[in-house]
Protein backbone atom coordinates (compact mmCIF):
# COMPACT_ATOMS: atom_id res chain seq x y z
CA UNK A 1 0.00 0.00 0.00
CA UNK A 2 2.03 3.07 -1.42
CA UNK A 3 -0.95 5.62 -0.98
CA UNK A 4 -4.00 6.60 0.79
CA UNK A 5 -6.62 9.17 1.18
CA UNK A 6 -8.26 9.93 4.39
CA UNK A 7 -11.65 12.00 4.30
CA UNK A 8 -11.78 14.21 7.29
CA UNK A 9 -10.31 15.65 10.03
CA UNK A 10 -12.03 14.56 13.42
CA UNK A 11 -11.19 12.17 16.24
CA UNK A 12 -11.80 8.79 13.89
CA UNK A 13 -10.00 10.30 10.83
CA UNK A 14 -6.91 10.67 12.77
CA UNK A 15 -7.38 7.22 14.07
CA UNK A 16 -7.50 6.13 10.81
CA UNK A 17 -4.30 8.10 9.91
CA UNK A 18 -2.07 6.75 13.31
CA UNK A 19 -3.13 3.20 12.45
CA UNK A 20 -2.07 4.00 8.72
CA UNK A 21 1.36 5.05 9.78
CA UNK A 22 1.97 2.25 11.82
CA UNK A 23 0.99 -0.29 9.37
CA UNK A 24 2.62 1.03 6.45
CA UNK A 25 5.29 3.36 7.29
CA UNK A 26 6.78 4.11 4.18
CA UNK A 27 3.22 5.25 2.44
CA UNK A 28 2.04 8.58 1.48
CA UNK A 29 -1.44 9.76 3.26
CA UNK A 30 -3.56 12.05 2.25
CA UNK A 31 -5.75 13.90 3.57
CA UNK A 32 -8.73 16.32 2.94
CA UNK A 33 -11.24 18.12 4.86
CA UNK A 34 -14.71 17.52 5.24
CA UNK A 35 -15.47 20.94 5.43
CA UNK A 36 -13.59 21.98 2.18
CA UNK A 37 -11.32 24.02 4.55
CA UNK A 38 -7.85 24.30 4.11
CA UNK A 39 -5.65 21.89 7.23
CA UNK A 40 -2.08 21.54 8.09
CA UNK A 41 -0.43 18.23 7.09
CA UNK A 42 0.90 17.98 10.58
CA UNK A 43 -2.32 19.18 12.60
CA UNK A 44 -3.81 15.60 11.55
CA UNK A 45 -0.50 13.07 11.11
CA UNK A 46 -0.80 13.64 7.23
CA UNK A 47 2.06 13.52 4.61
CA UNK A 48 0.05 16.34 2.59
CA UNK A 49 -3.27 17.57 2.02
CA UNK A 50 -5.74 18.84 -0.23
CA UNK A 51 -8.80 21.04 -0.20
CA UNK A 52 -11.35 18.77 -2.20
CA UNK A 53 -11.51 15.28 -2.72
CA UNK A 54 -12.10 15.48 -6.57
CA UNK A 55 -8.30 17.02 -6.86
CA UNK A 56 -6.61 14.21 -3.89
CA UNK A 57 -8.28 11.53 -6.20
CA UNK A 58 -5.95 12.20 -9.02
CA UNK A 59 -2.94 11.00 -7.31
CA UNK A 60 -3.10 7.38 -7.82
CA UNK A 61 -4.62 6.47 -4.73
CA UNK A 62 -4.45 2.61 -3.62
CA UNK A 63 -6.99 2.71 -1.12
CA UNK A 64 -9.65 5.94 0.31
CA UNK A 65 -11.19 6.17 3.68
CA UNK A 66 -14.34 8.05 4.43
CA UNK A 67 -14.75 9.79 7.84
CA UNK A 68 -16.67 12.69 6.74
CA UNK A 69 -19.98 13.20 8.72
CA UNK A 70 -22.57 10.91 7.70
CA UNK A 71 -24.71 13.31 5.41
CA UNK A 72 -21.62 13.79 3.40
CA UNK A 73 -20.69 10.20 3.17
CA UNK A 74 -22.05 9.32 -0.19
CA UNK A 75 -20.91 12.32 -1.75
CA UNK A 76 -17.54 11.80 -0.80
CA UNK A 77 -17.26 8.30 -1.78
CA UNK A 78 -19.18 8.68 -4.87
CA UNK A 79 -16.23 11.18 -6.41
CA UNK A 80 -14.04 8.45 -5.00
CA UNK A 81 -15.63 5.58 -6.89
CA UNK A 82 -15.58 7.37 -10.22
CA UNK A 83 -11.83 6.96 -10.44
CA UNK A 84 -12.01 3.63 -9.49
CA UNK A 85 -10.87 3.20 -5.89
CA UNK A 86 -11.72 1.07 -3.26
CA UNK A 87 -13.20 3.06 -0.21
CA UNK A 88 -13.62 2.48 3.31
CA UNK A 89 -16.51 4.18 4.54
CA UNK A 90 -17.52 4.99 8.43
CA UNK A 91 -20.49 3.94 9.82
CA UNK A 92 -23.14 4.74 8.81
CA UNK A 93 -23.13 3.97 5.40
CA UNK A 94 -25.55 7.46 5.23
CA UNK A 95 -28.70 9.53 6.84
CA UNK A 96 -31.05 8.56 5.26
CA UNK A 97 -32.53 5.43 3.25
CA UNK A 98 -33.85 7.43 0.50
CA UNK A 99 -30.13 8.89 -0.24
CA UNK A 100 -29.54 5.47 -1.64
CA UNK A 101 -31.82 5.91 -4.52
CA UNK A 102 -29.65 8.89 -6.09
CA UNK A 103 -26.28 7.06 -5.61
CA UNK A 104 -24.94 4.59 -8.73
CA UNK A 105 -24.81 1.37 -6.33
CA UNK A 106 -23.95 -1.15 -9.49
CA UNK A 107 -20.27 1.64 -9.30
CA UNK A 108 -19.94 0.61 -5.32
CA UNK A 109 -20.33 -3.39 -5.70
CA UNK A 110 -16.72 -5.00 -4.44
CA UNK A 111 -15.59 -1.47 -4.07
CA UNK A 112 -17.06 -0.38 -0.65
CA UNK A 113 -16.51 -1.56 2.81
CA UNK A 114 -18.10 0.05 5.90
CA UNK A 115 -16.66 0.50 9.40
CA UNK A 116 -18.57 -1.37 11.87
CA UNK A 117 -15.57 -1.83 13.49
CA UNK A 118 -16.54 -4.14 16.74
CA UNK A 119 -16.80 -7.38 14.26
CA UNK A 120 -13.33 -6.97 14.13
CA UNK A 121 -13.01 -8.04 18.11
CA UNK A 122 -12.11 -11.74 18.92
CA UNK A 123 -15.32 -11.26 21.70
CA UNK A 124 -17.70 -10.86 18.93
CA UNK A 125 -16.02 -13.55 16.54
CA UNK A 126 -16.45 -15.93 19.83
CA UNK A 127 -19.74 -15.13 19.83
CA UNK A 128 -20.55 -15.54 16.44
CA UNK A 129 -19.37 -18.51 16.52
CA UNK A 130 -21.50 -20.26 19.23
CA UNK A 131 -24.24 -18.48 17.84
CA UNK A 132 -23.68 -20.23 14.41
CA UNK A 133 -22.67 -23.54 16.05
CA UNK A 134 -25.94 -24.22 17.45
CA UNK A 135 -24.80 -25.21 20.76
CA UNK A 136 -27.69 -22.88 22.49
CA UNK A 137 -30.32 -24.74 20.93
CA UNK A 138 -33.66 -22.77 20.07
CA UNK A 139 -33.16 -19.16 21.10
CA UNK A 140 -35.83 -17.17 22.65
CA UNK A 141 -35.09 -13.84 23.33
CA UNK A 142 -31.82 -11.49 22.74
CA UNK A 143 -30.58 -8.67 24.45
CA UNK A 144 -28.14 -5.84 23.12
CA UNK A 145 -27.51 -3.18 24.80
CA UNK A 146 -25.61 0.63 25.15
CA UNK A 147 -25.45 3.66 26.96
CA UNK A 148 -22.82 6.26 27.60
CA UNK A 149 -23.24 9.49 28.20
CA UNK A 150 -22.58 11.69 25.41
CA UNK A 151 -20.72 14.57 27.12
CA UNK A 152 -18.11 11.96 28.47
CA UNK A 153 -16.92 10.65 24.95
CA UNK A 154 -14.71 13.50 24.42
CA UNK A 155 -14.59 15.92 27.56
CA UNK A 156 -11.96 18.05 25.89
CA UNK A 157 -14.89 19.55 23.72
CA UNK A 158 -18.10 21.00 23.46
CA UNK A 159 -19.61 17.45 23.21
CA UNK A 160 -23.29 20.02 21.22
CA UNK A 161 -20.54 20.79 18.73
CA UNK A 162 -19.97 17.19 17.95
CA UNK A 163 -21.54 14.94 14.98
CA UNK A 164 -23.19 12.98 17.18
CA UNK A 165 -25.41 16.55 18.91
CA UNK A 166 -26.18 17.19 15.10
CA UNK A 167 -29.29 16.40 13.03
CA UNK A 168 -27.90 17.90 9.62
CA UNK A 169 -25.13 16.21 10.37
CA UNK A 170 -26.02 12.75 10.83
CA UNK A 171 -26.04 12.45 14.21
CA UNK A 172 -28.07 11.15 16.72
CA UNK A 173 -28.43 7.24 18.82
CA UNK A 174 -30.07 5.49 16.45
CA UNK A 175 -27.21 6.62 13.86
CA UNK A 176 -24.09 6.63 15.75
CA UNK A 177 -24.87 3.18 18.14
CA UNK A 178 -25.92 1.62 15.02
CA UNK A 179 -22.97 -0.80 15.47
CA UNK A 180 -25.40 -2.52 17.62
CA UNK A 181 -28.26 -2.99 14.81
CA UNK A 182 -25.15 -4.49 12.15
CA UNK A 183 -23.77 -7.29 14.30
CA UNK A 184 -27.26 -8.22 15.40
CA UNK A 185 -27.79 -8.47 11.79
CA UNK A 186 -24.52 -10.18 11.55
CA UNK A 187 -25.07 -12.86 14.43
CA UNK A 188 -28.79 -13.01 13.23
CA UNK A 189 -30.30 -11.37 10.09
CA UNK A 190 -33.37 -12.01 8.04
CA UNK A 191 -35.71 -9.52 10.64
CA UNK A 192 -38.98 -9.25 9.64
CA UNK A 193 -40.43 -7.00 11.61
CA UNK A 194 -39.93 -3.88 14.16
CA UNK A 195 -41.71 -1.69 16.73
CA UNK A 196 -39.41 1.05 18.37
CA UNK A 197 -39.73 4.29 19.71
CA UNK A 198 -37.24 7.24 20.23
CA UNK A 199 -36.97 9.53 22.29
CA UNK A 200 -35.90 13.26 22.93
CA UNK A 201 -34.73 14.05 26.42
CA UNK A 202 -33.88 17.37 26.21
CA UNK A 203 -31.71 16.76 29.17
CA UNK A 204 -28.56 17.07 26.55
CA UNK A 205 -29.78 20.46 24.89
CA UNK A 206 -29.42 18.30 21.12
CA UNK A 207 -32.16 18.35 19.01
CA UNK A 208 -31.60 14.39 17.81
CA UNK A 209 -32.85 11.38 19.69
CA UNK A 210 -30.69 10.52 22.50
CA UNK A 211 -32.71 7.37 23.78
CA UNK A 212 -34.19 4.10 20.94
CA UNK A 213 -35.94 1.03 22.18
CA UNK A 214 -37.02 -1.47 19.71
CA UNK A 215 -38.32 -4.71 19.79
CA UNK A 216 -37.37 -6.90 16.55
CA UNK A 217 -38.61 -10.13 15.75
CA UNK A 218 -37.35 -12.83 12.96
CA UNK A 219 -39.08 -15.89 10.96
CA UNK A 220 -37.31 -18.52 14.13
CA UNK A 221 -40.06 -16.45 16.19
CA UNK A 222 -36.90 -14.85 18.54
CA UNK A 223 -37.63 -11.70 20.33
CA UNK A 224 -34.94 -9.10 20.25
CA UNK A 225 -34.77 -5.97 22.78
CA UNK A 226 -32.66 -3.27 21.42
CA UNK A 227 -31.87 -0.20 23.54
CA UNK A 228 -29.61 2.72 22.50
CA UNK A 229 -28.73 5.85 24.74
CA UNK A 230 -26.66 8.98 25.09
CA UNK A 231 -27.44 9.37 28.99
CA UNK A 232 -25.91 6.76 31.33
CA UNK A 233 -23.34 8.35 33.40
CA UNK A 234 -21.92 4.88 33.98
CA UNK A 235 -21.31 3.18 30.36
CA UNK A 236 -23.14 -0.41 30.04
CA UNK A 237 -22.79 -1.84 26.81
CA UNK A 238 -24.08 -5.55 26.71
CA UNK A 239 -25.47 -8.87 24.44
CA UNK A 240 -27.26 -11.63 26.05
CA UNK A 241 -29.01 -14.50 23.75
CA UNK A 242 -31.45 -16.89 25.88
CA UNK A 243 -31.50 -20.30 24.46
CA UNK A 244 -32.62 -23.80 25.50
CA UNK A 245 -29.32 -24.80 26.79
CA UNK A 246 -27.82 -21.92 27.98
CA UNK A 247 -27.64 -17.88 28.14
CA UNK A 248 -24.35 -16.27 26.43
CA UNK A 249 -23.18 -12.83 27.87
CA UNK A 250 -21.35 -10.47 26.02
CA UNK A 251 -19.66 -7.64 28.34
CA UNK A 252 -18.40 -5.83 26.27
CA UNK A 253 -16.74 -3.19 28.07
CA UNK A 254 -15.19 -5.85 30.54
CA UNK A 255 -14.37 -7.77 26.81
CA UNK A 256 -15.91 -10.75 28.35
CA UNK A 257 -17.82 -13.81 26.78
CA UNK A 258 -19.76 -16.47 29.18
CA UNK A 259 -21.89 -19.14 28.61
CA UNK A 260 -23.99 -19.60 31.54
CA UNK A 261 -25.49 -23.60 31.11
CA UNK A 262 -27.15 -23.03 34.98
CA UNK A 263 -27.54 -21.67 37.96
CA UNK A 264 -23.94 -23.28 39.27
CA UNK A 265 -22.21 -24.23 35.76
CA UNK A 266 -21.30 -21.00 33.98
CA UNK A 267 -17.95 -21.58 31.27
CA UNK A 268 -15.97 -18.23 29.86
CA UNK A 269 -15.34 -18.59 26.31
CA UNK A 270 -13.32 -15.91 25.80
CA UNK A 271 -11.23 -12.99 28.27
CA UNK A 272 -9.40 -10.49 27.67
CA UNK A 273 -9.73 -7.69 30.28
CA UNK A 274 -6.09 -6.19 28.38
CA UNK A 275 -7.27 -5.99 25.20
CA UNK A 276 -6.73 -2.33 22.86
CA UNK A 277 -9.36 -1.09 21.66
CA UNK A 278 -7.53 0.16 18.68
CA UNK A 279 -6.40 -3.64 17.51
CA UNK A 280 -10.04 -3.69 16.17
CA UNK A 281 -9.64 -0.80 14.08
CA UNK A 282 -6.02 -2.04 12.98
CA UNK A 283 -7.47 -5.71 12.07
CA UNK A 284 -10.39 -3.76 10.12
CA UNK A 285 -7.81 -1.98 8.14
CA UNK A 286 -5.37 -4.92 7.49
CA UNK A 287 -8.86 -6.51 5.93
CA UNK A 288 -9.50 -3.59 4.30
CA UNK A 289 -6.52 -3.47 2.57
CA UNK A 290 -6.32 -6.78 1.47
CA UNK A 291 -9.93 -6.66 0.45
CA UNK A 292 -9.33 -3.39 -1.98
CA UNK A 293 -6.22 -5.85 -3.66
CA UNK A 294 -8.46 -8.47 -4.51
CA UNK A 295 -7.01 -11.05 -1.35
CA UNK A 296 -10.37 -11.08 0.34
CA UNK A 297 -13.19 -10.30 2.05
CA UNK A 298 -14.46 -7.69 4.07
CA UNK A 299 -17.57 -9.05 5.94
CA UNK A 300 -19.47 -5.18 6.76
CA UNK A 301 -20.28 -4.69 3.14
CA UNK A 302 -22.17 -2.81 1.47
CA UNK A 303 -25.17 -5.34 1.54
CA UNK A 304 -25.09 -5.34 4.81
CA UNK A 305 -24.84 -1.90 5.34
CA UNK A 306 -28.19 -1.21 3.50
CA UNK A 307 -29.63 -4.15 5.55
CA UNK A 308 -28.56 -1.61 8.61
CA UNK A 309 -30.35 1.40 6.62
CA UNK A 310 -33.23 -0.97 6.06
CA UNK A 311 -33.47 -1.53 9.36
CA UNK A 312 -32.90 2.13 10.83
CA UNK A 313 -35.77 3.02 8.36
CA UNK A 314 -38.40 0.55 10.19
CA UNK A 315 -37.68 2.20 13.61
CA UNK A 316 -37.70 5.24 12.37
CA UNK A 317 -41.50 4.53 10.81
CA UNK A 318 -42.68 2.60 13.85
CA UNK A 319 -41.52 5.48 15.87
CA UNK A 320 -43.72 7.83 13.51
CA UNK A 321 -46.36 6.15 13.35
CA UNK A 322 -46.54 4.19 16.96
CA UNK A 323 -47.39 0.69 14.46
CA UNK A 324 -45.20 -1.99 13.80
CA UNK A 325 -43.65 -2.51 10.29
CA UNK A 326 -42.91 -5.11 8.57
CA UNK A 327 -39.49 -4.97 6.87
CA UNK A 328 -40.43 -6.44 3.61
CA UNK A 329 -43.01 -3.39 3.29
CA UNK A 330 -39.66 -0.91 2.93
CA UNK A 331 -37.35 -3.08 0.98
Amino acid sequence: MRRALVVGSGSIAKRHIRNLRELYPDAEIVCVSSSGRHIVASDVGATSTFDTVEAAVLNNLDIAIVASPANLHLAHAESILKANISVLIEKPLCVELSDLGRFPIDQMKGKVAVGYNLRFMPAAKAVKDVIDSGSLGRISTVFSEVGQYLPDWRPDVDYRKGVSAQKNLGGGALLELSHELDYLNWFFGNFSEVSAITGSSNILDIDVEDTVDALLTNSSGTAFHLHLDFLQRSPSRSFKAVGENGTLIWDLLTNEVVLQRSAAASEVIFCDHNYDRNEMYVEQLRAFVAFANGNGKFDSTLGSSIEVMHLIEAIRLSDEQRAWIRLEAIK
